[in-house]
Formats: structure tokens, sequence, C-alpha cells
């Protein structure tokens, strides 16, 4: 895969857990790995670089400020980045994959999980929210429920109150959901959220905790 920053060199990743960092809009691979702090000692951490070159940074699809998007350019983009991803695992038999993604980053990990909600032993989202995709909404609620950690500050002004609205009636109808808010962290990743998520990361990491829906369940 290229442009990705690892947290362990190529000697170290074989059969370990993978934890796929998404950036936010407009960045870059770099902005993910403070992250890498929370990885456990069992994972190793790939931050990942988006396909789109915006503004001189980085993104996974366009973009506008109220956080529209064209739903063929959300799919087009995780499906693009579930090949790449299906590439490491063939290379490094990693023993798990998990997700963590930042603003539109948790948009694409909530793509990711939904086209495969199988494959993926734990998500985070992180200041972001779930991009709204009537295709895939069909076929929902998902057939599990993944270990899913969304960290916000209620006080963020990039992502609007129907976004957010949007994301927790998905999360909570989806995943087996653990929401923790952040006073004055604002749009951004922040120490003790950091440290939450390593928290989460260590519980659900080399265990498998998701939750199979009963076949009527809604």
């Amino acid at each position: 895969m290229e442009n990705v920053t690892w947290s362990a060199p190529a000697d170290r990743r074989r059969g370990r857990e993978l934890v796929v960092l998404l950036h936010g809009y407009g960045s870059g691979e770099q902005a993910m790995e403070p992250l890498f702090a929370a990885l456990p000692e069992s994972a190793v951490g790939a931050a990942v670089r988006g396909g789109l070159e915006v503004g001189g940074g980085s993104g996974w699809f366009l973009l506008d400020p109220l956080l529209a998007s064209d739903t063929s350019e959300v799919l087009e983009a995780a499906l693009k980045l579930l090949s790449q991803l299906d590439r490491l695992r063939s290379e490094y038999a990693f023993s798990g994959v998990s997700l963590a993604g930042f603003s539109q980053g948790m948009a694409m990990a909530g793509t990711l999980l939904r086209l495969r909600p199988q494959e993926f032993r734990a998500v985070v989202g992180l200041s972001g929210f779930i991009a709204p995709n009537p295709l895939l909404a069909a076929s929902e609620p998902l057939p599990v429920r993944v270990p899913f950690f969304w960290g916000r500050d209620r006080q963020d002004w990039v992502i609007n109150a129907d976004a957010v609205n949007h994301t927790q009636d998905w999360l909570e109808e989806n995943t087996a959901l653990t929401a923790r808010t952040y006073p004055g962290m604002g749009h951004s990743i922040g120490a003790q959220e950091i440290a939450d998520v390593g928290v989460f990361l260590r519980r659900y990491l080399n265990s498998d905790t998701r939750q199979e829906k009963p076949p009527h369940a809604r």
C-alpha cells in the first residue's frame, strides 16, 4: 500500500493485529500518528493517506461544508481502500483488522464497516460522522454489532447537528457502541481521548466480541 506510515517495521508486522488509521479532510497520514500510542503490544498501526488531493492535503472523497457527499464517490473510495487492505492481509497474514478514523476518516471507517461488517474486530471514530448512504441502508441493520468507540466534543462546530443525530442513530442501531465526550477538545484528537482509545483497543483486540444479531432483530 502506498503512502502509509507504519508503527512497526516490516519484520514486526506479520501475524499481528492491524489497526488502519484514516485521517480527516485536507490532512494527511502524519496527523494520525499520535494514535500509535494507543495501540496494544499485539497490534501494528498503518496510517494511510487518502487518494484525493485537497488544498495541499489529502482526503477520501469530495465533501462540502455541510458534510454532504456523492454516494458513488464514497463507495468508490471505500472499495479502493478495501482492495488495498486485502493485499496487506495477504502479505502479512494479520490476525485481525480494526479501523480508526478522524473526521472524514470516521466516515470512511463507517463505510468500510457497512460494506464488510464481518471482517473488522473493532472501529474507532473520532470527531466525525457516518455518511448517509441509502444503498447500504437498504440492507441494514448490520448482521453483527462490532465494538465501536465514538469520541467527540459536543461543541465541535465542524460536525453539524444533523450529522451528529444521524451518526448517533446509526451507531446505536448497528454497533456495540461506546460513546465518550470531551468538553473543550474542539475538532481535534485529545490526550484523554487517546488514553480512552487505548483502553478500548486493549479490551476488544485479540478477542471476538462482536454480537451476532438474531435473524429478525431490528
